[in-house]
């Protein structure tokens, strides 16, 4: 029986076995056949030599149980597991280990050792098969065991020292991000050595900058810079963004923020970066820029600038500093996003404007009060009068000001406006600590460029630890047998699902509720938190589409259901969510299946032609398949394989269009002749005779024969062959083309009259 099957991750299992067979270019046998008989000489030796042998299949070991010679010490049997082996529910529940990630799935990958009178360990049983995913080539070095079978190998770094390594400088800026782990690889370690530094040009720092972009845009095709001018051709104003960013945005795109908080010491030019959060709910950056001056002229270039470099597609909502240049310049570039001050912003200006009493508590929370306690203008009203009076700011130039705009900051008015959490109280990360420390007032645009760089690596590098953590283990559940908690476990990130938790947690134990019915299948529920005064929520529920609404909006602003609404579907005994709840831009999966184009595409409305938006779409699916495949040559064929099969196809496409093209060009022709003479159009169109032979293309049915297609220019195909299929006289589409990549045709002479000839229609 596959050990797979006792494990409720089989299907992962599955997968598993497919990236173990085909990913590293090792089957199953040849592994079995490769271990089994295996012989080293010491208790280290086998164990490294299983920790090598997970390093390149993907997993992580454990040292397992051991047996000895009856009546002494001496090892007889010893066995090493998979990390997962064993479940951890098996373990007592300690305060120690409750908030550790359960990385069991009960796997039963393994292998034995038997030790001989000679100290000889030779491998006696080995069980490849695994039931959860494996790591991908580019996360291996972040396995447990693998980081310790890096250190000490010839040519490789410590990690120890890895903050006084020269790699850790500005060198490193050569390493895709996309391709390149955290930390330091085996690649990095023997090619360090190669890596050539940026000289930083201490005069004409601006064309030192430009040539820093151009450079950019050499080693990487999706790197986007502009740079604006002044009228005496003196450059101002600069943006920049490499072609991560751009994947990045069209994931996570729905809110930036844009930050002008923060200034380049040498210069004193604004340093403008946007940022975004992804679905760890970590910060992320989609582009930077330097600016000359903070008027309404240079906000607009950057906005058009950004909006271009991103294919058109405008955010959902932007949060900004509290500024009027920035408005006029957000409402004619960005018409139909949502402008809203930042939470960030408003708090920061308030210790710079409000003095002493901004220290006070009580202060703070009916401030907050204001901003996210108030559903009507009403209530807004009221809070923000008995502030102004409770400490006498009346005549505050700058909150008078901020009044103004309540509109862009007041949850009131913003309750439908998607935040990605931005404007929680709970997210406390924000832009301007991307770029604290990073420079002082010596560092040239060029240097702070490649600072902000780096910074941004860092970033990334967190992300893709948390993804590498996110496959490898799974959060622990507060309720163990809770189906709606592990189908959310299953799909968040880590992050993400512990808000949720906290959410369902709240909504099951801290509320109470009053049930009614509206009629038909409509339920209305009034819900109050206990402990938290008598404010009433009311959530509506249509028990038949299961759809559910809630007065509070936080899943319209943040993507996440609601205590209230988790109260309600709780009380209807709903035990899993409806999939439309649960947004794709929070689930491990969100970057998958990101460049499919729909009819509702944004890209494609906004897009003058729909042309652009696909060609946009697929240069950057392009992009990310080369980097995802460059670092293995496997990987690498893999892809080149692809693009050779998906050429052929176009090839025969093409070729079938045009035996169906010409044919109706020469009927076209006929009949027009006939119509002079003869008989009406409508009656020579009848005329025409439906047996007449027409060139086609065809193939036997039996699946071993197949006849040998040559390119658009009656060449013979080279390298892979590839046959094809014949259709009916309907108009060939791309996806009946039937490509045979491994076969060889069998040559057959062909009974042409059984098949029909492909005509025009």
């Amino acid at each position: 029986m596959d050990s797979s099957q006792d494990s409720p991750m089989s299907k992962n299992g599955e997968e598993a076995k497919k990236g173990e067979d085909y990913g590293n270019g090792l089957s199953r046998k040849e592994a079995a056949e490769e271990f089994i008989g295996c012989v080293v000489h010491s208790e280290e030796e086998a164990y490294r030599l299983y920790c090598d042998y997970g390093h390149r299949i993907g997993f992580s070991v454990r040292k397992g149980k051991q047996s000895y010679v009856i009546g002494t010490r001496i090892i007889r049997t010893k066995d090493y597991y998979c990390s997962k082996e064993g479940l951890k529910y098996d373990e007592p529940v300690t305060e120690a280990n409750f908030n550790r990630p359960d990385t069991r799935t009960n796997c039963k990958a393994m292998v034995r050792f038997r030790v001989d009178d000679k100290g000889r360990w030779t491998v006696i049983r080995f069980i490849p098969v695994h039931n959860h995913q494996l790591a991908k080539p580019g996360e291996r070095h972040m396995l447990r065991s693998a980081k310790s079978f890096a250190v000490g190998k010839s040519g490789v770094i410590d990690p120890a020292s890895a903050e006084s390594h020269p790699m850790n400088g500005l060198s490193d800026r050569t390493v895709d991000d996309t391709v390149e782990p955290p930390g330091y690889t085996i690649r990095d370690c023997y090619n360090h050595e190669n890596v050539q530094g940026i000289t930083l040009i201490g005069a004409g720092d601006c064309q030192s900058l430009v040539s820093y972009f151009k450079r950019r845009t050499n080693e990487e095709g999706m790197f986007y810079w502009d740079v604006q001018v002044d009228q005496e051709g003196r450059m101002t104003n600069f943006f920049f963004r490499d072609g991560k960013s751009k994947n990045d945005y069209d994931c996570f795109g729905d809110a930036v923020i844009f930050d002008t908080t923060y200034r380049t010491n040498k210069y004193s030019l604004i340093c403008a970066p946007f940022v975004g959060v992804n679905h760890h709910w970590h910060n992320i950056v989609f582009g930077c820029a330097f600016l000359l001056d903070d008027s309404t002229a240079s906000y607009v270039w950057l906005f058009k600038s950004f909006l271009e470099s991103m294919g058109g597609r405008s955010p959902k909502s932007i949060f900004t500093d509290q500024d009027e240049a920035i408005m006029q310049a957000a409402e004619q570039v960005f018409p139909n996003t949502q402008h809203c001050f930042s939470y960030w912003h408003i708090l920061k200006n308030a210790q710079s404007h409000l003095g002493t009493v901004n220290t006070s508590q009580d202060f703070q929370n009916m401030f907050m009060k204001c901003m996210q306690g108030s559903d009507t203008k009403m209530e807004l009203e009221e809070s923000w009068a008995a502030m102004l009076h409770e400490y006498k700011l009346q005549d505050n130039d700058w909150l008078n000001d901020l009044y103004r705009f309540h509109n862009r900051w007041c949850s009131a008015f913003n309750k439908d406006t998607f935040d990605g959490g931005i404007n929680s109280s709970q997210w406390g990360e924000v832009s301007n600590n991307i770029l604290t420390g990073i420079a002082d007032e010596s560092t040239s645009l060029t240097r702070f460029a490649l600072l902000l760089e780096k910074a941004v690596k860092s970033l990334r590098r967190n992300e893709s630890e948390e993804d590498f953590r996110c496959s490898q283990t799974a959060p622990v559940r507060a309720i163990k047998h809770s189906t709606v908690l592990k189908q959310a476990a299953e799909s968040y990130t880590h992050r993400i699902y512990k808000l949720f938790e906290a959410e369902f947690l709240d909504g099951c134990g801290a509320t109470s509720c009053h049930e009614n019915s509206c009629g038909g299948n409509l339920l209305r529920f009034e819900i109050t938190m206990q402990g938290r005064g008598s404010k009433v929520w009311t959530v509506l529920l249509d028990t038949s589409t299961m759809e559910i609404s809630c007065g509070c909006r936080k899943f319209e602003r943040m993507g996440l259901l609601c205590s209230h609404a988790l109260k309600a579907f709780s009380l209807q005994n709903v035990d899993t969510i409806p999939e439309k709840y649960i947004l794709k831009r929070w689930t491990k999966d969100a970057r998958r299946s990101m460049y499919k184009l729909s009819q509702e595409d944004s890209t494609q409305q906004e897009c003058t032609e729909a042309e652009l938006a696909y060609r946009n779409r697929a240069m950057q699916y392009a992009y990310s398949l080369i980097m995802k495949s460059q670092e293995l040559e496997e990987s690498r064929k893999i892809f080149w394989d692809s693009l050779e099969t998906g050429e052929k196809a176009l090839e025969v496409f093409f070729e079938i269009r045009s035996l169906h093209a010409q044919p109706a060009k020469d009927a076209s022709k006929t009949g027009k002749k006939k119509s002079s003479k003869g008989p009406s159009n409508k009656k020579a169109r009848q005329a025409l005779p439906s047996s007449s032979p027409v060139p086609g293309i065809l193939a036997q049915a039996n699946e071993h024969q197949f006849q040998a297609a040559q390119d658009a220019h009656g060449n013979s195909t080279i390298g892979r062959p590839f046959y094809f299929q014949a259709f009916s006289s309907t108009p060939c589409q791309p996806n009946q083309i039937y490509i045979h990549p491994n076969t060889m045709p069998v040559c057959a002479p062909q009974d042409l009259s059984a098949y029909p000839a492909i005509r025009p229609s």
